[in-house]
């Protein structure tokens, strides 16, 4: 039991972070591009941006696929998308339109 709540410990550390939890909540719906990240979460330059969907990637919890010069992000760890299913009604505003 406790190198489970290691385990989950760490994964909340890494989800602990604003714009990393904006990022997921965009890509619940859909799988998106980088540019389409971006225009989801507010306020982050696309450094930061790259450096958190980079953290998100190496601890498994997205997924990538490159085409030519897109690269395009998805949930991969379905367990985390489980947990955010019971935040998303308080967290991510489900009634913002989709920007186009």
């Amino acid at each position: 039991m406790e190198t489970k709540a290691k385990q989950i410990a760490e994964l909340l550390k890494i989800l602990a972070n604003e714009n990393r939890l904006l990022i997921f909540c965009a890509l619940m719906r859909q799988p998106l591009t980088v540019g389409e990240i971006a225009k989801r979460v507010p306020n982050i330059t696309l450094s930061a941006l790259s450096q958190h969907l980079t953290l998100l990637k190496a601890y498994g919890i997205l997924g990538c696929s490159k085409s030519g010069q897109s690269v395009t992000y998805a949930i991969a760890d379905h367990r985390v998308e489980a947990v955010f299913n019971v935040l998303k009604k308080y967290y991510c505003n489900t009634n913002e339109p989709v920007p186009k």
